[in-house]
């Protein structure tokens, strides 16, 4: 070969390997990606349950004495004594952990072991030193819900 037949670039086994690898894995992620539209059609995404007005439980739902967290609305709703229903926000006033149980009257944080009064959500056992807040609810009939 010649000084002017010689190729502009050359390319090892490895170099070319890496370069098909990454196209295939570009394509792979494309085809994965999300879309809003499902064959063809606009997707139909539900509403969250528990926004204002959207019912949130059943009384049913609640024990007496515990309660039950609806993570998604970031709220607790407890039922401290036969018909009797309260709403706190789920958030631990410690670090922000979400809290996780309620029974025996209390509402605990996984985290680091904050409890809470299922009753006015004041702090019974620390390190959280700040009662959780208020959240408001609508109990009527048998349905609670937000607002």
């Amino acid at each position: 070969m010649t000084s002017s037949q010689e190729p502009l670039y050359t390319f090892d086994r490895r170099t070319v390997v890496s370069a098909v690898g990454a196209a295939g894995l570009a394509v792979a992620l494309t085809a994965c990606g999300s879309s809003d539209k499902t064959g063809g059609s606009d997707a139909v995404k539900p509403a969250p349950a528990g926004k204002n007005g959207d019912a949130l439980a059943k009384t049913a739902d609640i024990p007496e004495g515990g309660g039950k967290v609806f993570a998604d609305q970031g709220v607790v709703v407890t039922q401290p004594v036969a018909g009797q229903f309260k709403a706190f926000s789920s958030k631990c006033t410690h670090q922000g952990c979400a809290v996780s149980k309620i029974s025996d009257g209390t509402i605990t944080c996984p985290c680091h072991g904050s409890q809470f009064s299922a009753t006015d959500g004041s702090v019974k056992h620390g390190p959280a030193t700040a009662p959780l807040a208020a959240a408001t609810i609508k109990v009527e009939g048998d349905s609670i819900t937000l607002g």
